[in-house]
Parts: structure tokens; C-alpha cells; sequence
């Protein structure tokens, strides 16, 4: 008994430390998950704490979980849509930028370390593929809003390259141990099986959990679980029988946040918490069962190996993966940055631990300071480096809050907080005078801590908060009128988008005409819309660019493929039209 609650005492002091630290991520420029490992190395067997730990059946089972609940929350919060413009770039990247990063580390590392070339593929398989942890991680915890073809790339390129890593350590692992000395034909077809069962199964799982949680009537709480415990069902199942487990799960989470699920916005609440639960579990146990002492002799190769993996071998899987598509340079060279490495490097450094290969702690060891490395250069500058390489586009208004009416209210309606600041042109309006879509109400009003009645004749002020019932499809209208995104100065909406706006159907002819620049008679009657999905390869998105006769036109508004408007930046030598245009 006293052991048991020893180690809940440690398992609490842990967590609870490292969720108090994490106030230190934004202050410093530092990850969190860095800070979580950080946390758990000084916990450890070298460290302060003096734990001994190196259970790596354990660690392995507890990684792997919680790499499941981690890939099933990114997939809840990926957008079907983002699919249209992100799914074969990051298709690309997942497969063959996962196999070219592999090589390339493979070479280097058994010509470094002196080798067998099986040994050094090892190693770059097992550090192969960006991680959805720490991809998600940080995107999300760092408030970036990136241009949605870049953004949708990074986020399935992240939560469907796994599998293809864990199938290459374990294939390679398997040839070490039967001393296999060449790749054969089976080695396709064990590829094809892996990602047709757990693509099959993923979606499958996902549209039976989502028609299982609309037809109980359950306690609001059981909800999350029964998601979360039907997922791991499907990541269990699908293992067992052949497929990725991984690639499944991932699946039946975009399966299920792009359905209609009863209670949605409640269950992604909780699985928010899960997902954190899990990130800061596995990091520290990670942390834990490194041994920091037994990495000093192999730093200096380890580090060299992290930097060619940061800026020679992922520049070139982006740059050879991406090469069919429309990206821009400055969108390729973020996408290089953002190759994280975080858990699943250390996770799969843990099968040639299992399969006692010779080498397997140096190969843990250097995994493991390759993820340092990457989480400490690449995860600290993800700010900087979407500002220097223009990636950024100005963030949507959204509620402070969203709650899901479902449960007792059919017609998927939502409440949703607002509060008022100085931004907000309806301070001071009676809400008799505000234009609000159809079936949607204030239900509430609190100002100073105090509820309020609304009526027609209510006038708001500077720091109410509302409480606003309506749809999910009424969001952007809502938010627009009650919430004002917070950007900095250089994605303030004129600043980015020009100081005219202009529709999307305007044809180039009478743009030229009014600004003053002559259009080419075979470019007049095209269309601004038909011009820049003509430039983008039919999948422009909002942020989009084209600096053309001396002008910068940059897309304002999306309606899937259809571009609404465009923003016009003038140069320098034109001059402003005059009103009444």
C-alpha cells in the first residue's frame, strides 16, 4: 500500500509540476513538450529526483496509448475541408518525404558512426516522420493561424506518417534480427496492407461510433468516454489485424469532428483535457527513462545528425514530395521547418530495445537528441519563422466559448460567450438595431457580474458578456458582430489585405481600367476569381498572393473554391481612385 500511494504521490507532484512550468513555455520561447521532458529528465535516475526508471514494456504501452488519444483529438479537430487542398501534398509527404528522410539519415549516420547500412536505415526510420503531437502541440499552443493549404498540409501530413515509420523500423527491425540483407517484393505488400486496413477500418469505426453516440440517450460525461474507449477499440482491432492501428484512430476522429455527433462541442472539451493528459504523461515518462549521463559521448554526432536532419534532409523530402504541387517557396521552406520530431522518435527507438538488437541504446540515445534538438531550434522559432515566410493570414473572430445544445435540443444549436471590447461597433447599440441571423437570440446578458434582462431596448456596453444561442452554421455572421480577433499589427486586416477590397467576379479589363493599368487582351474578360485559380492550380486559399503590374493582389474571402473577394494593395507609383467607384 505504501508503494501505491508513493507512486501516486510522484505521478502528482510530477503532472502538477509540470503544468504549473508550463506558464514559463510563452515566457521563455520554450515548447511545452520540452518543458514536460525537461520536468521528467530532472525527475529521473541522473537528475534531482533520482528515480529509477527503465521499464520499457511500460513505457511502450503507455506511449502508445497515449499516441492514440493524441492522433484521435488532432483528428476530431482537422477539418474535412482542409482535405481539399491538403491531402495529396501531405499524402506526398507522409509516404515518400518519410522514405527520403530516411535514406538520407541512414546514409549519414552509418557513415559517421561506422555502421551496417541496416543499422544507420534504422535510425532514419525511426526519426523519419514529423510528429502530430508536437505538430498540433505547438500550432495550436502558439496561436498561429497559417494559410489553410499550409496549415492542412502540416496537420495529416502529421497524423498519417506514423504508420509509414512504424512500418519501416519494424520491417527493418525484423531484417536485422533475421539478418536479411536486402528489401523484397513482400515489403510492398505489407505496405499496402497496413494502410487499406487501417484506412478501411478508421472510417468504418468513425461512422459507427458517430450513428452509435446520436442514438443513446447517456449522462452528458459518458459521452467522451464512450468516444474515446470506441476509438481505442477500433486502434486495437485494427492492429490485431494487420493494419495501422495509428492511421485508423486518426481517421475515426476526423470521421467523427466532421460529423453531426450530439454533444460535439462537450466531448471535444474533454478530449482536449485527454489530450493534454496524455502529452504530459508521455513526455514524462520519456523523460524518466532516458539516462542523460550515457548520451555525453555521442552529443557531438547526435546533434551534427539533427541539424542535417533540420536543414538537408527534410528541406529536401518537402522539396522533391511537394514538387507536383502549387506551393511557393516561402510555403515550402515552412513546411521544411515544421518537420517536429517529439514522442514518436523516442516511442519507436524502443522497438530495437524490445527486439535486443546489438546498438539499440545507442540508436535510442541518439533518437532521443534529436528530438531535444528539433524541439528546442525548430518548436522555439515556429513564430518567427511563419512571420519571415508570410504563412500567417489574419485570425477569424471566434466566441470565448462554445456549448453544445444537443442533448436536450434537436437542430444542432449551440450557446455561445461574447464579451464586448472597444473593437466591437455594437457598444452602445440598442440590440432592437442589431441584425442578427435567422433563429438566433441573446439569451442573456451579464454586466459587472450582474444578469441582465434583455430587451429591445437593452443598450450594450464596453465589457458585457453575452450569452448567444444559435447554430454552428451562424458562427462567422455571430462572431463578426460580437467578437473582434486580436491580431498584430502586421495581419491587421487593411495592413494584410490591401485598402480595397474588390469582388471576386470584377473582370481584370475594368480593374485595369480604373487603376490605370493596361490588362492584355487576352487576360480583360477573366474574371479576379478565374485569374487566381488559373495562378493557384484550381485551390487557392485566403492569404494567397500575386504581385502583378506593379500591384499586390491577395485573395480576402473563400467560399470552398470560389474566391468572394480580393484584396488590392496599389504600389507605390499609382494613385488612389476617386470615390464613388
Amino acid at each position: 500500500m505504501d508503494s501505491i500511494n508513493t507512486l501516486f504521490l510522484i505521478g502528482a507532484l510530477l503532472i502538477g509540476a509540470s503544468i504549473l512550468a508550463s506558464s514559463l513555455s510563452s515566457k521563455l520561447g520554450i515548447p511545452l513538450l520540452l518543458i514536460f521532458l525537461i520536468i521528467g529528465m530532472l525527475a529521473g535516475v541522473d537528475g534531482p529526483g533520482g528515480i529509477v526508471f527503465d521499464n520499457v514494456d511500460t513505457a511502450f504501452m503507455i506511449g502508445n496509448l497515449a499516441l492514440a488519444i493524441i492522433l484521435l483529438d488532432g483528428g476530431m479537430r482537422t477539418r474535412v475541408e482542409n482535405f481539399r487542398v491538403g491531402l495529396w501534398p501531405a499524402i506526398s509527404l507522409a509516404s515518400g518525404g518519410v522514405i527520403i528522410s530516411a535514406g538520407l539519415i541512414g546514409m549519414l549516420t552509418a557513415w559517421l558512426l561506422d555502421l551496417h547500412w541496416l543499422q544507420g536505415l534504422l535510425l532514419g526510420a525511426i526519426v523519419g516522420s514529423t510528429d502530430a503531437a508536437a505538430v498540433f502541440s505547438l500550432l495550436q499552443g502558439k496561436g498561429l493561424n497559417l494559410k489553410q493549404r499550409v496549415g492542412a498540409t502540416l496537420e495529416i501530413e502529421s497524423g498519417s506518417n506514423d504508420p509509414m515509420a512504424i512500418f519501416l523500423t519494424i520491417t527493418v527491425v525484423e531484417m536485422l534480427r533475421s539478418g536479411q540483407q536486402q528489401f523484397d517484393w513482400g515489403f510492398l505488400l505489407v505496405l499496402v496492407q497496413q494502410f487499406g486496413i487501417g484506412g478501411l477500418c478508421g472510417i468504418a469505426g468513425g461512422f459507427f461510433l458517430a450513428w452509435l453516440v446520436n442514438r443513446l440517450h447517456l449522462a452528458t460525461g459518458l459521452y467522451p468516454l464512450l468516444i474515446t474507449s470506441g476509438a481505442i477499440l477500433v486502434f486495437a482491432a485494427t492492429n490485431s489485424i494487420g493494419g495501422s492501428g495509428f492511421l485508423a484512430i486518426y481517421l475515426t476522429g476526423l470521421v467523427l469532428g466532421n460529423r453531426r455527433v450530439h454533444n460535439l462541442q462537450n466531448i471535444l472539451h474533454v478530449q482536449d483535457g485527454l489530450a493534454w493528459l496524455s502529452q504530459i504523461g508521455m513526455f514524462l515518462m520519456l523523460g524518466l527513462l532516458v539516462t542523460p549521463s550515457e548520451m555525453l559521448p555521442i552529443a557531438l554526432p547526435a546533434v551534427f545528425i539533427a541539424l542535417f536532419l533540420i536543414f538537408v534532409a527534410r528541406p529536401l523530402a518537402v522539396l522533391i514530395s511537394l514538387a507536383p504541387f502549387v506551393f511557393s517557396w516561402r510555403e515550402r521552406l515552412f513546411i521544411s521547418w515544421v518537420g517536429l520530431r517529439g514522442a514518436v522518435p523516442i516511442i519507436l527507438a524502443l522497438f530495437p530495445l524490445l527486439a535486443g538488437l546489438e546498438q539499440a541504446q545507442l540508436l535510442f540515445n541518439l533518437a532521443f537528441v534529436v528530438v531535444l534538438v528539433s524541439l528546442l531550434l525548430q518548436g522555439s522559432t515556429l513564430p518567427l519563422a511563419a512571420r519571415l515566410c508570410k504563412v500567417e493570414i489574419p485570425p477569424q473572430p471566434a466566441p470565448l466559448q462554445r456549448t453544445s445544445l444537443d442533448v436536450a435540443v434537436d437542430g444542432q444549436y449551440e450557446l455561445m460567450i461574447y464579451q464586448l471590447d472597444n473593437a466591437n461597433w455594437c457598444v452602445g447599440t440598442q440590440l432592437r438595431d442589431l441584425t442578427m441571423p435567422a433563429d438566433t437570440r441573446i439569451a442573456a446578458v451579464f454586466r459587472m457580474s450582474h444578469l441582465l434582462h434583455p430587451t429591445g431596448s437593452t443598450r450594450l456596453a464596453l465589457n458585457d458578456v453575452l450569452c448567444v444561442v444559435g447554430r454552428a452554421r451562424d458562427l462567422p455572421a455571430l462572431s463578426k458582430l460580437f467578437s473582434k480577433a486580436h491580431a498584430p499589427r502586421y495581419l491587421e486586416n487593411r495592413k494584410f489585405f490591401g485598402d480595397f477590397i474588390l469582388e471576386g467576379d470584377a473582370e481584370l479589363g475594368e480593374v485595369g481600367a480604373f487603376y490605370g493599368f493596361v490588362v492584355p487582351a487576352n487576360l480583360a474578360e477573366l474574371t479576379l476569381a478565374a485569374f487566381f485559380s488559373k495562378h493557384f492550380g484550381g485551390h487557392p486559399v485566403v492569404g494567397d498572393r500575386i504581385e502583378w503590374e506593379g500591384h499586390t493582389w491577395v485573395v480576402a474571402s473563400m467560399d470552398d473554391d470560389l474566391i468572394l473577394k480580393v484584396g488590392l494593395k496599389l504600389g507605390s507609383g499609382s494613385t488612389t481612385p476617386p470615390l464613388g467607384f
